[in-house]
């Protein structure tokens, strides 16, 4: 069960893996545009970089995104998880 206001915790069993853009974009339904439209709204991780010219987003952030959207969050209760989300990242850099 998901409490509204209770951000949602990844299963401890599951392992995290990187999703590049055209997986996020399946998983979410998102295009790619649009992706990158709602980082700059502040309702999605930015993408970590994983090589000179790669970036990905951590599997549990995206998991936990959809799980807040699927419970009905409103778009500032997203926001404030985007934010606990990326300050939790092991010394992690967003893209420029």
């Amino acid at each position: 069960m998901i409490l509204l206001g209770v951000p949602p915790q990844p299963a401890e069993s599951v392992p995290i893996s990187l999703q590049r853009i055209h997986a996020v974009c399946d998983r979410t339904g998102l295009g790619r545009a649009t992706v990158y439209e709602h980082i700059g709204l502040g309702t999605m991780t930015p993408p970590i970089r994983i090589g000179p010219k790669w970036s990905a987003w951590p599997s549990n952030e995206i998991d936990a995104i959809l799980t807040a959207r699927v419970a009905g969050w409103s778009d500032d209760q997203i926001r404030e998880l985007v934010k606990r989300l990326v300050a939790e990242r092991p010394h992690a850099a967003p893209c420029e």
